[in-house]
């Protein structure tokens, strides 16, 4: 499978045959200056996918018109879907501590794609995982998680979710990188990991990342 990582949440995944996008963003050149907010992340063009999953309905995340190819779009939802890449298990989540009262909804999408079982936690903010969550998500292979705390969880929340579900590798995402101006940086939550992967790029494939005993943390470039 190849990965690329757009920046906060945004990513694509691609089988052979088949191209999943997540939680995608367009122009947000308005949004950052009416906020006073760096945001440099160029717009997502020329993707096309079949599967087009949306987390939470903010607008740094529910970009759909920025993936073309006319996808079936799966958004801020829970329960068992069927979708072009078979059954998508999407999980009800908060976006905050106050159960969703400050900034609403998230979604936790897990599904398989070329052979693997891949998790994205998108806004993720709740205090802890709770039991009926992580026994939805079940065992993963390539799990996306946020560690930039704010409106998500942070460092220390995160590593406690990785070791929870023991994934193959872990990506962080949703953190401060030298094109987005909030958010804490990746700092905290890589000194407290042991085995941790950075690549060159913001894209790699999964058949040539290490395999070892324990979760490898995978740190693609910020795009």
């Amino acid at each position: 499978m190849q990965v690329e990582w757009y920046g906060q949440s945004a990513f694509r995944l691609s089988s052979t045959d088949t191209t999943v996008a997540i939680d995608p963003f367009g122009d947000m050149s308005g949004l950052a200056s009416a906020r006073g907010m760096q945001f440099d992340y160029p717009p997502i063009e020329g993707v096309e996918a079949q599967l087009l999953l949306v987390t939470h309905e903010h607008i740094d995340h529910n970009g759909v018109e920025a993936v073309g190819g006319d996808p079936t779009i799966l958004r801020s939802t829970a329960g068992k879907l069927e979708s072009p890449v078979g059954e998508v298990t999407a999980i009800a989540s908060e976006h905050d501590e106050s159960a969703g009262t400050e900034r609403g909804p998230n979604t936790i999408f897990v599904f398989e794609l070329d052979g693997l079982r891949v998790c994205h936690f998108g806004d993720f903010g709740q205090t802890t995982l709770r039991e009926e969550q992580a026994a939805a998500i079940g065992a993963v292979d390539l799990l996306f998680v946020p560690i930039g705390g704010g409106p998500t969880i942070g460092a220390e929340q995160a590593t406690a979710i990785i070791e929870r579900l023991s994934p193959r590798w872990a990506v962080p995402m949703h953190y401060r990188t030298p094109r987005i101006g909030f958010l804490d940086t990746a700092d905290a939550f890589l000194a407290g990991s042991t085995h941790v992967e950075r690549l060159p790029e913001a894209v790699f494939d999964t058949d040539r990342l290490l395999i070892q005993d324990g979760p490898l943390i995978v740190v693609p470039a910020a795009p």
